[in-house]
């Protein structure tokens, strides 16, 4: 009788750490986001903006030698690549803290409380 009860508390105990590994992530997450926004400035409007990728004559001799889908990855690279750098890193870094978060969330929540 006492190991269904040592049982039940080690699930309830497992339910809470995930709970609160839950709320440790979800603030340390976007505490570290809110850190990287307000570090990362913009890119000053004197600068111009000009990529290799984008000009018309680099984006026609990659669809002549590789095709429309090798057109489509130089782009989606740059997209990708444009994730990991300035404020677009601290819009990064809070998605995956929710979705990180979220998925800790629910399985403490969804947690058999039955044994």
């Amino acid at each position: 009788m006492g190991s269904d009860r040592q049982g039940d508390q080690w699930y309830n105990r497992l339910q809470t750490r995930l709970y609160l590994g839950s709320a440790v992530i979800m603030l340390v997450g976007l505490g570290a986001a809110a850190v990287v926004y307000l570090a990362a400035g913009d890119v000053p409007e004197g600068v111009p903006d000009f990529d290799i990728e984008g000009s018309r004559m680099s984006l026609r001799d990659l669809e002549l030698y590789g095709g429309k889908a090798n057109v489509l990855t130089a782009e989606f690279m740059a997209w990708f690549g444009g994730l990991w750098h300035g404020q677009s890193l601290a819009y990064t870094i809070a998605f995956i803290t929710v979705v990180i978060s979220g998925v800790l969330f629910y399985v403490a929540h969804h947690w058999p409380s039955d044994h």
